[in-house]
């Protein structure tokens, strides 16, 4: 999974020195000023830019003013991802449970040759890290062909920064240690910092340096330090290290499409705390609404389906497209997938399977991903995606989502968000989200893994609420009925100000209020 751990990125960057009749036209929005309540920030992507000025999806505003009184029907929507915390008291009462199964008899009761699945399926069975897609091609040797050229060339690159953090991360840890064995205390303050009188060159490094990490991340710096070292080790240990192999203990050949009947029915993998990633993503979708635990999901009538295909590493394309058809087997009629990666060495299984659930009338949500880059561009591939051409889709269910921040202007589109106009289709709130983690916890996450389960939910809406509607028009109805962009935006160095229409096929953020109108318009034609 091509993800960036963007709370430790910020730490590196401190360290280092219209449908509605009440629709109104993006030139009347008028941003927030100051910074958000916390009341307000946990659910920020619910709210609505006309009347909070926070660029959120109106979720409030649907459920009181359109949704209030009526029936859905149960959508089930696949969650491909790393796992889920079905435990979670917020989640509990909304995962979905195989009626044709029979729980723990060891007997494939619906013979669909997955035992015991009652709750999804785990591809990955006990594997949690993995590789990099670039590290197994370069492992696999020169070819003579570009694609290795590239990745070697990428692996390189990606590898001499990784033990670049890695110095920068135990010099930040051995200041920690030193600080604290000198100050006699684990916790200090940069008062204390200020306080220390020495002549020691490393000392007073490291206190100039630990003042420096002090004022810019706060009392919680260790956390985010540890959270930094995890990120960096994982890196050299497992992503980047051509010699781990985390396929191993599956059992699996990842080359054989063949052999489908793999891995476990523990949907959450080995260690719960492993399945954090997609355990936000599923609360973004279907945490209970107004229960006062956490934060709400955005859709209600909603059953999470969890099949775990993701590891802590690049996914294997075999697994993904499998997961993609289980889900569209086993019933789910949307399908999250907060994934991707920059090679897909078999990325026609993942085609196929994409298809397939075109085909059954599913639609594939995906995230643009978090590099900042013009996706458009061929070295900027994110797979999987809907295009073999970069001219024509070859499907008509994939909706691919870019990530938005709460301060709406210029700069409302996340800078860590990849974009363009044709394989990027709209945007969606991704930055600081609150939403389940493992043993009933709840995190404020951020990337365009966030943004991708919040246009997923107001499609899970739009199918429980209008369910005769089709795949590809709940994903045309997410485009054509958002909020339009501010007339130019951010689209990082280089891109300052460009038009709206550069940063993706609809220049829209995803606004249930509006996709609801419009849904209910075109299911009376």
């Amino acid at each position: 999974m091509k993800k960036i751990n963007l709370t430790a990125s910020a730490l590196v960057v401190a360290l280092s020195l219209c449908l509605s009749a009440n629709a109104q036209t993006s030139s009347t929005y008028v941003a927030k000023k100051g910074e958000l309540k916390e009341s307000e920030l946990q659910r920020w992507s619910h709210l609505d830019l006309a009347k909070d000025s926070i660029p959120g999806m109106s979720v409030d505003k649907a459920y009181a003013e359109l949704l209030k009184g009526k029936k859905g029907v149960k959508v089930i929507v696949g969650i491909v991802d790393s796992g889920v915390d079905i435990d979670h008291d917020d989640l509990k009462s909304v995962v979905w449970t195989n009626k044709k199964e029979i729980p723990g008899n060891g007997i494939d009761d619906d013979k669909n040759g997955y035992i015991d699945d009652v709750h999804g399926w785990n591809f990955l069975g006990d594997a949690v890290h993995e590789t990099l897609e670039m590290t197994r091609i370069v492992k696999k040797g020169d070819d003579g062909s570009e694609t290795y050229k590239k990745a070697l060339a990428a692996y390189n690159e990606k590898n001499s920064k990784a033990l670049k953090d890695k110095q920068q991360v135990d010099f930040l840890l051995g200041a920690d240690k030193a600080i604290q064995k000198y100050l006699n205390k684990e916790n200090y303050t940069v008062d204390d910092l200020k306080g220390i009188s020495t002549t020691d060159p490393d000392l007073s490094k490291s206190t100039m340096i630990m003042t420096r990490v002090l004022s810019n991340a706060g009392p919680g710096f260790r956390g985010e330090l540890e959270e930094y070292n995890k990120y960096v080790y994982g890196q050299l240990d497992y992503n980047l290290n051509k010699d781990f192999d985390g396929r191993k203990v599956l059992g699996d050949n990842p080359e054989d499409i063949t052999k489908t009947k793999y891995g476990n029915n523990v949907v959450y993998g080995p260690d719960k705390e492993e399945a954090l990633h997609g355990t936000h993503v599923a609360g973004i979708i279907a945490q209970v609404r107004g229960n006062g635990i956490g934060g709400d999901g955005v859709a209600d009538n909603v059953e999470i389906m969890a099949v775990r295909a993701v590891p802590d590493g690049d996914e294997y394309d075999k697994d993904i497209a499998l997961a993609i058809r289980y889900a569209v087997d086993n019933g789910a009629k949307v399908i999250n997938g907060s994934f991707g990666k920059s090679y897909s060495p078999h990325k026609q299984w993942v085609f196929d399977a994409i298809k397939y659930a075109e085909k059954k009338d599913v639609l594939f949500v995906h995230a643009a991903g978090n590099d900042g880059d013009n996706i458009d561009l061929a070295e900027n591939a994110n797979y999987p995606n809907d295009s073999a051409d970069n001219k024509k889709e070859f499907a008509s269910n994939v909706l691919t989502v870019g990530a938005l921040n709460n301060k709406y202007g210029e700069g409302v589109i996340a800078e860590f968000s990849n974009y363009g106009n044709f394989n990027v289709d709209v945007f969606a709130p991704g930055d600081e989200i609150y939403a389940t983690i493992p043993n009933n916890k709840f995190k404020y996450l951020q990337g365009t893994s966030m943004a991708a389960p919040n246009a997923a939910g107001v499609a899970v809406l739009i199918r429980s609420y209008y369910p005769k509607l089709k795949a590809s028009q709940v994903k045309q109805i997410l485009m054509d009925s958002g909020t339009p962009l501010p007339a130019t935006v951010d689209l990082g160095e280089g891109q300052m100000a460009s038009k709206a229409a550069d940063s993706s096929k609809s220049g829209k953020m995803v606004n249930a209020y509006n996709a609801l109108l419009m849904a209910e318009k075109m299911s009376k034609k």
